[in-house]
């Protein structure tokens, strides 16, 4: 894979820059992570090189000085919100993360369940946590919030809010995702660590917009295409530049937020020690950019993909109007259009040339590779072993997985599993390839270049099964789908 960022640099520096934000607070710091802190897949995309688990590296050096706090939102477990990339619950994703985090002997100090109002979810899962003997704290809704700095900043605001109780100088605030009320935790927490006498401070842990980029840098607009659910826009922090003279970038919510924000430091500290709100933030990032023309294009092919995927969600059922809409705009900014994903003229052309689903895979040396729907394979499935060969310099002729092999698994799938889709999807296919590898040198050549695939990318001339989509993003295919299914039925299960 053509590698545009340094992931080790940046892990030094970002790790290098937290322990200086610690020293300016006096010895302890509350650190809000923006983003995902754990499988941040969107960051490895538009920065080829960035590692998903990179914050975590990052926070690994610092392990001996760190408490992790998971946030929730009470309303949050109320309505089962899922996590879109993962498919799960927030409660369910709080617990997954506390696991993964304990894996790698980081300390989880407690979790907090914000706007809490009595929710029985809530109450149920608030019980559970400590049933397995995880602390847990309630924050409670403040009437005006966040402009009613006098009423926040009073014991009728934060006041009311339970005092987490830490015991290390790094305190990393996390959430499963957005709107889990990371920073208001912190503020919280400052307020009530200055009444007890203990120095604090807050900082931001940032990915995106990268501040030191461009405004309409394709990383940076690719941030934009990724939270355009989210209502955030892209724009010049215009408390930096009248107090610094200098362009940063930074996004709408921070920015509209800053002037409460300043004078809730102010309120609690005395004085603000920000005067802009890129000042907040954490991010070594755009220092750690090696080749900017890669990390362009990667960026660019996100901003397609992300396109394609509110196409499909509106063929799918959601509401994704205005959503397409801005990513068009944002296509357009960026001077992008579909036909600057090479795959999907291949994928097309391929479901032309023969009257059914076709896949094409862009292997990362720039290389097509097409696959067509069979009387054995789906089309992703024989993209994919059509990569394979080439990528262990295999004929094209050579059979890897005899039929043999296949026709018993499809002979399960139909007569006893009752499914009505005889074809083998990725995972069934690469089981059978597995099996054949034992006694076929070809297959298990094929086998060992499969890490090879991480990079790719692949659009398919149809919405696939959830399945195929699923082991796509494990083999680190980028994926991109026409917003059509295969037949015209009304009901599409999600592994058909």
């Amino acid at each position: 894979m053509n590698v545009g960022f340094n992931n080790e640099k940046y892990i030094k520096l970002q790790s290098e820059k937290i322990r200086e934000r610690i020293r300016d607070f006096g010895g302890k710091l509350y650190l809000e992570f923006g983003g995902k802190l754990y499988d941040d897949y969107h960051a490895s995309r538009v920065l080829p090189g960035f590692e998903p688990d990179s914050k975590l590296q990052m926070l690994l050096k610092l392990k001996e000085k760190a408490e992790l706090i998971i946030v929730i939102n009470a309303n949050d477990i109320e309505k089962n919100k899922v996590r879109g990339d993962l498919g799960i619950t927030y409660d369910l994703e709080v617990m997954r993360l506390i696991d993964a985090f304990n894996n790698f002997e980081l300390f989880v100090g407690s979790v907090v369940i914000t706007c809490f109002t009595e929710q029985p979810n809530a109450i149920s899962f608030k019980q559970y946590l400590e049933s397995m003997g995880i602390k847990v704290y309630l924050h409670y809704p403040i009437s005006g919030y966040p402009t009613n700095v006098n009423l926040i900043v009073s014991e009728q605001g934060y006041g009311k809010n339970q005092y987490i109780e830490t015991s290390r100088e790094l305190i990393v605030v996390t959430a499963p995702g957005p709107g889990s009320g990371k920073m208001a935790v912190c503020l919280s927490q400052l307020y009530h660590e200055n009444l007890r006498g203990v120095k604090a401070g807050y900082a931001k842990f940032e990915t995106f917009p990268i501040w030191s980029l461009p405004l309409k840098h394709p990383v940076n607009m690719a941030y934009e295409a990724a939270t355009v659910d989210l209502d955030d826009v892209n724009m010049i922090d215009p408390f930096h530049f009248d107090r610094y003279g200098e362009l940063a970038t930074n996004y709408n919510r921070d920015v509209e937020i800053f002037p409460v924000l300043e004078a809730t430091f102010d309120r609690i500290l005395g004085k603000s020690p920000y005067l802009s709100p890129t000042d907040m933030g954490v991010n070594m990032v755009g220092f750690c950019i090696d080749d900017d023309q890669i990390v362009c294009n990667a960026a660019k092919q996100e901003i397609i993909r992300r396109y394609y995927s509110a196409k499909c969600a509106q063929v799918q059922g959601d509401p994704c109007e205005v959503e397409i809409g801005k990513l068009e705009l944002i296509m357009q900014q960026a001077g992008i259009t579909p036909e600057d994903r090479v795959v999907i003229a291949h994928a097309l052309e391929k479901e032309a040339e023969t009257s059914g689903p076709a896949v094409a895979i862009q292997l990362t040396n720039g290389q097509i590779v097409t696959g067509k729907t069979s009387s054995l394979l789906g089309a992703s499935s024989a993209a994919l072993i059509n990569a394979l060969k080439v990528l262990a310099n295999i004929p094209d002729n050579v059979d890897l997985i005899s039929p043999v092999y296949i026709k018993p698994i499809q002979a399960l799938k139909v007569g006893h599993l009752k499914n009505k889709n005889p074809l083998l999807h990725i995972d069934e296919l690469l089981i059978a390839l597995t099996i054949a590898s034992t006694r076929n040198e070809n297959a298990k050549n094929a086998l060992e270049c499969l890490n090879l695939l991480n990079g790719a990318e692949a659009h398919s001339s149809v919405i696939l099964s959830q399945v195929d989509q699923n082991n796509f993003k494990k083999l680190g295919v980028r994926l991109s789908c026409e917003p059509k299914y295969q037949t015209k039925a009304l009901y599409h299960p999600k592994n058909y």
